[in-house]
């Protein structure tokens, strides 16, 4: 470290401005002395410099954008103070001779082409309705969380790393507007302020020893100068929302949730980070489960020191219970996900955990064990302590998302359904390698046996139901067609009922999007009132690579394609993104 500093010092003083001096195009940074590498994602104005690499380290070119080149916002260039001109040079040296971005997986020119690039904020704007109708049910707002990094990254960045930005579509009498806002996060506030990234990226930020070091030593002394707090939260809320408790949510399981709402033009307001008056520490789950009949909040969290998982519930009028620490678990393990049933409260005890001693051998903290044998854990959801838990063992059994899971023979069985990761480890590094096959998985608590079984082969992730259905039996399930993952090809309705009689794949309804048209996770919106289980609409965001266009898409739940009810052309591109909500108009207006 110390020849690195020395070599860093020496070119900074010789050089002090050829590590910050713009080109003429205003958007990146070119460095005679390094002889900066850059690339054009996205026609945004920065103020910070862009991935840097030595000219012998060149890698393949990566596909070029097809999207829709999109206006340059105008935004007044923020002059670093002395500090920051110091720390974001020391930065660059860190991502040009320490870390660059050697894998596809953190290289942003690949984890940020096409429709991952990120996009401005777009405040309310009308749309037009080009097919169909909007019914009356969808009175409220279709609302969908998803990374979009606020600068382009330095160096190493991963798709997790973005910070969170809403795409929210309020509809009202068969019209529609569209917004976009990033989740206004400690994190944004204060880098927006700065004009620069402060907080390194957690997910592709800290890969080996001297990285981890580097990083560890230049955020620290970010601290020390005051230019953020790391008590206030360094959290992105990029991953799902939630409505409980009378409020609504944007969340990201490394911080505390971050309270949102939608104003009547449709506009998208943060409104503050939310500890439940002081009883949330740190973090929690970005899926909480929310009981449709007591309206009840279920959530957890976890974390690398023990206890490595906490339990606990929200009540109707957003009181949070004590803590329920959960000591069985013995090392801390990656929980993005978990199910309720009427009577317990499953998690996952995954092959990926981690480990920061990997850091040592120049690995990820976070990585998968595939000597570990994965485990789920069954806890009875009003527990006051972990001494009724109960952990099963499930070899190959790696679920990253819940569908959902409900008791049977008199709460004496839980039948659970999820997404298996065949190739779980590629989980976070190579997604387009990922295979999810949807398994039911039942438990009998009397005999301690577990079975399971597939019910689809097919590529399926963030399976969604009827809301009225979570933690009780439901028959349908509609989930995403990855080909390959992250991107969405289309829509597969599921009859997980079908298994129950032949085993054979259940799968009975379907909808592609196109020829170069991708989307997201899908949502159920059920008619209000509704008579069965799928009486009602799956709603998305689609967005066509070719043309550059996005598009907001209602299908009927019902039909044997999931026939498209309306098409709403959207005003711009929405990248693609996580997990989203509907709202409807009189819970919004509680808000």
């Amino acid at each position: 470290m110390d020849a690195l500093s020395s070599t860093f010092l020496s070119t900074l003083s010789q050089h002090p401005k050829s590590l910050l001096s713009p080109n003429n195009n205003n958007n990146y940074y070119y460095s005679p002395t390094l002889k900066v590498f850059s690339v054009r994602i996205e026609e945004r104005p920065q103020t910070t410099t862009t991935i840097t690499k030595p000219q012998e380290k060149s890698t393949p070119s990566p596909p070029k954008p097809t999207t829709k080149r999109e206006p340059i916002p105008s935004r007044k260039p923020i002059e670093p103070s002395f500090p920051s001109f110091i720390f974001n040079a020391f930065d660059d040296f860190v991502n040009t001779f320490i870390d660059p971005p050697r894998k596809s997986s953190v290289d942003p020119r690949y984890v940020l082409s096409n429709n991952f690039a990120p996009v401005d904020e777009l405040p309310p704007t009308e749309c037009e309705v080009v097919e169909g109708s909007l019914p009356s049910c969808l009175d409220g707002a279709y609302i969908r969380n998803g990374p979009n990094p606020q600068y382009l990254p330095r160096g190493p960045y991963h798709l997790f790393d973005g910070d969170g930005m809403l795409h929210s579509i309020k509809i009202s009498q068969g019209k529609a507007t569209f917004c976009s806002r990033f989740v206004k996060t400690y994190k944004y506030n204060i880098e927006n302020e700065a004009g620069s990234p402060i907080i390194p990226n957690v997910f592709s930020g800290f890969n080996g020893l001297t990285a981890s070091a580097a990083r560890g030593a230049l955020t620290a002394a970010r601290a020390i100068a005051g230019q953020f707090n790391p008590a206030n939260g360094i959290g992105l809320a990029n991953t799902s929302l939630a409505l409980f408790g009378g409020k609504l949510f944007a969340l990201g399981e490394s911080d505390l949730p971050y309270e949102v709402k939608i104003a009547p033009d449709g506009d998208i307001i943060t409104l503050g980070r939310h500890d439940f008056n002081g009883k949330l520490f740190m973090s929690m789950t970005a899926h909480p489960k929310i009981d449709p009949e007591t309206n009840e909040a279920f959530a957890f969290r976890y974390g690398v020191m023990p206890p490595f998982l906490n339990y606990f519930r929200v009540d109707p009028n957003g009181t949070k219970t004590p803590d329920v620490p959960i000591f069985s678990m013995t090392r801390p393990s990656f929980l993005h996900d978990f199910a309720i049933t009427k009577k317990y409260a499953i998690f996952s005890d995954i092959q990926i955990g981690m480990n920061p001693i990997e850091l040592l051998t120049g690995g990820s903290p976070v990585g998968t064990d595939s000597g570990k044998i994965p485990r789920i854990g069954v806890i009875p959801r009003y527990a006051k302590d972990e001494s009724e838990m109960r952990w099963f063992d499930v070899p190959g059994f790696n679920i990253v998302h819940a569908i959902n899971a409900w008791d049977e023979d008199g709460g004496d069985t839980i039948v659970l359904i999820a997404p298996n990761i065949l190739s779980v480890e590629h989980t976070l590094e190579r997604m387009d390698m990922i295979h999810a096959s949807v398994e039911k998985v039942k438990i009998n608590l009397k005999t301690g046996m577990v079975s399971r079984h597939p019910i689809s082969t097919r590529n399926l992730d963030f399976g969604v139901i009827n809301p009225a259905y979570v933690g009780k039996k439901n028959k349908y399930v509609y989930a995403a067609i990855g080909d390959p993952m992250p991107k969405v090809i289309g829509i597969a309705k599921l009859d997980v009922s079908v298994a129950e009689v032949d085993r054979r794949d259940c799968i009975v309804a379907c909808r592609i999007f196109g020829e170069d048209c991708f989307g997201g996770e899908p949502f159920f919106v059920p008619k209000n009132p509704s008579i069965d289980e799928d009486d009602g609409y799956v709603v998305s965001y689609v967005h066509n690579e070719k043309t550059g266009e996005s598009k907001f898409l209602v299908m009927d739940a019902t039909s044997p394609n999931l026939d498209i009810v309306a098409h709403v052309k959207l005003p711009r591109r929405v990248p693609y993104g996580f997990h989203g909500l509907f709202v409807r108009e009189n819970d919004l207006i509680k808000l």
